[in-house]
């Protein structure tokens, strides 16, 4: 019986390029087995810009969508914090200042703070 060699495996785990290539020479089975790798690689070479293209699409479209939902939501709570403000916005205009009565402290008739003594 013959036994398959399987020093490929070894070779590839801890030499150097070199001795497998003088290993491969020597060898007819590892020979073979060389180039069915080879090809494994050729073809994962081939298909992994496919790949990673595809990964770069999916992570675009999910950044665009956070994007958008922080938009969506930014807007909306800022639009329900302008409704909320119209009744200090119409009173307080820019230039105007608030007086201590209109604040609603008590006063007297100078219109300063009455303090009680």
């Amino acid at each position: 019986m013959n036994e398959k060699c399987n020093k490929i495996e070894g070779l590839f785990t801890f030499s150097d390029e070199e001795e497998i290539l003088n290993h491969i020479q020597e060898c007819e089975e590892c020979k073979k087995e060389y180039e069915n790798q080879k090809k494994v690689s050729d073809l994962i070479s081939e298909v992994k810009f496919y790949y990673y293209s595809k990964k770069r699409k999916r992570n675009f479209r999910i950044k665009v969508a956070c994007a958008a939902i922080f938009m969506l939501v930014s807007t909306f709570s800022l639009g329900l914090a302008v409704m909320n403000n119209e009744d200090l916005t119409e009173t307080l205009m820019y230039g105007s200042t608030l007086s201590a009565e209109e604040l609603g402290f008590p006063v007297d008739s100078y219109g300063l703070l009455m303090v009680d003594e």
